[in-house]
């Protein structure tokens, strides 16, 4: 693995997963999947993710709410 730590934070009322890998993280640049997650990137590097809709895609791939 890439990186030595993950961090890992859910907005609940917005129903967002916010997943870093570098901390601080200055993304210069990001792109939206068809799965409405967004991977941001800082010069080139993915530095994060940050899923969309967090609690629907739990459901959808079998692990409840």
């Amino acid at each position: 693995m890439p990186y030595p730590r993950i961090w890992a934070s859910y907005d609940k009322e917005a129903d967002v997963l916010y997943i870093n890998f570098k901390k601080p993280s200055h993304a210069d640049d990001s792109e939206l999947t068809d799965d409405d997650i967004i991977i941001r990137y800082e010069k080139g590097e993915i530095v994060g993710f940050t899923v969309l809709n967090a609690s629907r895609k739990r459901r959808e791939y079998g692990h409840g709410v």
